[in-house]
């Protein structure tokens, strides 16, 4: 039972976090009513809960492992009643900037459930699972749309108190409902990350998740604005428009796990990409609204899908170290949020557009679009690899003139000779010399003809022993039809 309370109450979990981790934000208004903030200072306040929420994210994530999602949440809660109730007394500058360094504790959560959760479900379900877990970050626009509203009843102050009601709820729940048996993974944090930071998946996944929920927050912060002065659309108008983005691109996410979960993850990533490039392009020439629409819904669906697909990609590719992995690719995304809204206003304010910035992001995605190429090619390469490192027979590839290239292990145990004696020579070093030339003369007939040839042959190990193999012989052509190379494989049957 309590097993399957873990996703609901974890989710949950999430969006209580979110929903902290922007009080400051989303009553700034009401809080520069009291306390005198220079606007040269604003983006401080804003940002300071941003930056350290992201990078939070990782040891927060190593110890999801390390101590379990019920304790990790429980004192992420406890630790954040001290700056809330900071936060509701203010009376300067400095008390939120102090307050709002701690909120960052409510973002970090993010990486606490994508490590835990997936060990609750098997492998194909943990694209839908960690997609369901994302939708906590509905807690951010809980927030924004919720506490506006009861602040011009109660004030900020009051608003701000009522947070460390939920906290205090949500510490019992955790610690009532929270899993005490879940798995535990205790590796030193400086070996994790000593294990993981050469790795370029672990680089190539935190730009995938910069990307695409740096694009969704992006357009969340700048549409209702953009609308409002581009399209001299109403403001209910421009932020129903808004929310509508929100919602699509925060349901897509989980949908995006679960077809990560049914087909291959890193084929998907191709459609986000080419239609995160194509929706910049289109946007980047201003179109009519209706086009802009288009371009707007295309990215909410390619970034909540990306979102969805890449957690699905960490546990596949991190299964040992994935509180770590999962710290750093979300601290990225945390970062990717705050930094193309930065990116954005200043071209904004620059040339008095954001075309500029639609192109910017259309050709990082499509640099995004060629490394997934070249990580799905280079994975089929790397699995082709492991298949003729591995096998049990012996395997030897000659050039068209019959020099060895290369040989695999099987050959080595089988033959007695090591890969850097025998590349660069030819296979007549195995000769036993039981077999005539019309023997040999016949068996390269039947290959040139059929581009085969199979059957029992007896060669020389290394040792001077004699055995007897069955040996297959292939023709490799190139597209032209010229052979390129041949290919033995061949077992001993003595």
């Amino acid at each position: 039972m309590i097993r399957k309370l873990q996703l609901p109450l974890q989710t949950l979990n999430l969006v209580l976090g979110f929903m902290v981790w922007v009080i400051i934000s989303s009553l700034l208004p009401f809080i520069k009513e009291d306390i005198s903030i220079p606007a040269e200072q604003l983006a401080i306040v804003t940002a300071i809960p941003v930056v350290l929420g992201s990078i939070l994210r990782i040891p927060f994530g190593y110890y999801a492992n390390v101590l379990g999602a019920r304790i990790v949440f429980s004192a992420s809660f406890v630790l954040l009643l001290f700056p809330v109730y900071y936060i509701s007394k203010a009376s300067s500058f400095t008390d939120l900037v102090i307050g709002g360094l701690f909120l960052g504790v409510g973002g970090a959560v993010f990486s606490v459930g994508v490590t835990s959760l997936p060990k609750y479900y098997p492998k194909e379900r943990h694209g839908l699972v960690n997609g369901v877990y994302g939708i906590g970050n509905l807690g951010t626009a809980i927030t924004t749309f919720a506490a506006p509203v009861i602040a011009s009843q109660a004030g900020w102050s009051v608003t701000v108190k009522l947070y460390l009601v939920l906290l205090l709820i949500f510490i019992a729940l955790n610690v009532i409902f929270g899993d005490r048996k879940e798995a535990k993974v205790k590796t030193p944090i400086l070996e994790e990350i000593k294990g993981v930071y050469k790795n370029d998946k672990l680089w190539l996944f935190s730009l995938f998740y910069f990307i695409t929920f740096g694009s969704f927050v992006a357009f969340t912060v700048y549409l209702p604005n953009f609308l409002v002065s581009h399209f001299e659309l109403d403001k209910v108008d421009a932020g129903m428009r808004t929310a509508g983005f929100i919602a699509l691109a925060t349901f897509m996410r989980p949908l995006g796990g679960w077809l990560g979960d049914k087909f291959k993850p890193l084929v998907l990533l191709m459609g986000v990409f080419l239609g995160l490039t194509a929706a910049g392009i289109l946007l980047a020439f201003s179109p009519s609204i209706g086009l802009y629409t288009v371009g707007s819904l295309t990215i909410a669906v390619c970034a909540g899908a990306g979102n969805g697909v890449i957690f699905k990609l960490v546990p596949q590719y991190f299964s040992k170290q994935a509180g770590t992995v999962n710290g750093f690719v979300s601290m990225m995304g945390g970062l990717g949020g705050f930094f193309p809204p930065l990116m954005l206003s200043v071209i904004y304010s620059m040339t008095g557009q954001y075309s500029i910035g639609f192109m910017a992001l259309s050709q990082v995605a499509l640099a995004s679009l060629i490394l997934v190429i070249w990580m799905y090619y280079h994975d089929r390469l790397a699995i082709s690899n492991e298949v003729f490192r591995s096998t049990g027979q012996g395997i030897l590839v000659t050039d068209a003139k019959g020099i060895i290239k290369t040989v695999n292990p099987a050959f080595t145990k089988l033959t007695g000779y090591k890969e850097a004696e025998v590349v660069g020579r030819k296979p007549s070093i195995l000769k036993s010399g039981r077999q005539s030339k019309a023997f040999y003369d016949e068996m390269w007939r039947c290959i040139r003809l059929t581009e085969q040839w199979q059957g029992e042959i007896w060669n020389r190990r290394k040792s001077g022993q004699e055995y007897l193999e069955f040996l297959t012989i292939n023709a490799v052509k190139d597209e032209s039809g010229e052979v390129i190379q041949y290919v033995g494989l061949f077992s001993d049957i003595s």
